[in-house]
């Protein structure tokens, strides 16, 4: 949110965004860890930085290391939903353009990223691939700048590699969300949450006793159906790989295809990155009051083009939930657009987690910028030392400790001759 945008004067949005980050910053160790370090070293000095990420309190908190670092850093948001306004607002308070507004329209959006793009970025961030692909498809010109980039969510790694298998990627890319810091906190306990509470903040459904339909059983459908099971709802699972679906009936839920689903499903939530999951004949089977949300990066998971030919009335009947009348009178509702429902209607996922996946960016970058010349144009998971540190610092501000291996443990996993 630029001054262009935002009247900073009024400081009231700036204070309360100021105020929240700080609370966010208390849940948030190893990130303070890195920021007091980064202040000593100054690790980004001089470094330009364009990240495209969810503009929330924990975004903020990792915007603070970057400038502690020395980083010349710009943001602007990964989603039209998913700005917090006034964190926007603190954030160019504390000196850090930011070009974000919730609800903004999709050419806004794109501005902002152009805007971003302007900054002519060393070091690229981004949250669902959307800055690395403008600039590869509409700012060519600058790649000649760039160090190489982060990325922080699922999507964006399979759009990343898809570019890298087409030899279209021109820069190095560190997959942030392959950390295990990451992927198995953030994406399970974290979307899982934050999911639940989206839903909820939208609708206040009582989730005991409901039929839910889970789109997808990855880190993120795990955790979301963990904690809708065990919220007392019935959790029904669709999947398109076996060892997915497999799992998911070891884990006690039930499995079916899509189109048996439909027909008994309350809510229906996807989480798979891909488009078109809930689709027209899916809507036509649907119960009358069915409800529909997406914690998927992007809004094509549910067919809305689809549901809206199907519909003669679209009304808004409460923040973030909207009622579709089909042609033959049934009722469905769409939350968030079929935006990330956990940004659009609530606060992402809770800081304790999203401080293990904001240090992996930060310690990353300046992986990239002490590495650069060893780099190929290619996507790399991130380095496994990084990925035991965030660990070991996460675990020492809890005050947990564990065991070291010893010498000879060592030794003899390290040997392929001793087995007795």
């Amino acid at each position: 949110m630029t001054k262009k945008n935002y009247d900073v004067k009024d400081m009231s949005l700036a204070e309360a965004g100021r105020k929240r980050i700080e609370w966010a910053g208390r849940s948030m160790p190893v990130i303070n860890l890195i920021t007091e370090r980064f202040k000593k070293e100054k690790p980004l000095k001089g470094i330009r930085v364009a990240a495209c990420l969810h503009i929330t309190t924990e975004t903020a908190n990792l915007a603070l290391a970057l400038k502690a670092g020395g980083a010349d850093a710009v943001f602007c948001a990964s989603n039209p939903l998913s700005t917090q306004d006034d964190v926007a607002a603190a954030l160019v308070e504390y000196g850090i353009p930011t070009n974000a507004i919730k609800g903004e329209d999709a050419e806004t959006y794109y501005k902002h990223i152009m805007t971003a793009l302007d900054h002519k970025p060393q070091v690229t961030t981004d949250d669902g691939a959307d800055l690395v692909s403008t600039m590869h498809t509409k700012r060519k010109e600058l790649i000649k700048n760039v160090i190489g980039g982060t990325e922080e969510t699922t999507t964006g790694v399979i759009r990343l590699r898809s570019m890298a298998k087409a030899n279209a990627l021109k820069y190095p890319i560190i997959a942030v969300n392959d950390a295990e810091t990451k992927y198995l906190f953030d994406n399970r306990y974290g979307t899982g949450q934050s999911t639940m509470d989206g839903i909820t903040r939208a609708t206040n459904l009582l989730w005991a006793s409901k039929i839910v339909v889970l789109c997808g059983y990855g880190w993120c459908g795990h955790g979301f159906g963990m904690r809708a099971k065990g919220m007392g709802a019935r959790v029904v699972v669709t999947e398109v790989k076996p060892v997915r679906a497999l799992e998911a009936v070891m884990d006690g839920f039930e499995v079916m295809p899509i189109a048996e689903a439909a027909k008994i499903g309350d809510v229906f939530v996807t989480i798979t990155g891909d488009k078109n999951v809930i689709d027209k004949e899916h809507f036509a089977a649907m119960k009358d009051g069915a409800i529909m949300a997406n914690s998927g990066h992007f809004n094509v998971e549910i067919n809305i083009p689809a549901l809206e030919s199907l519909s003669k009335k679209k009304e808004t009947i409460r923040p973030f939930v909207e009622q579709y009348t089909l042609k033959n009178g049934k009722k469905l509702f769409l939350l968030g657009e079929g935006r990330l429902i956990n940004l659009a209607a609530a606060e992402g996922h809770p800081a304790s987690v999203m401080d293990m996946s904001f240090a992996n960016q930060a310690l990353c970058m300046e992986y990239l910028i002490k590495n650069q010349a060893k780099l190929e144009k290619k996507v790399y998971s991130v380095p496994d030392e990084i990925d035991k540190k965030v660990a070991s610092l996460k675990l020492a501000s809890m005050g947990i400790k564990i065991d070291k291996l010893t010498p000879e443990q060592q030794q003899y996993l390290d040997s392929w001759q001793e087995g007795t």
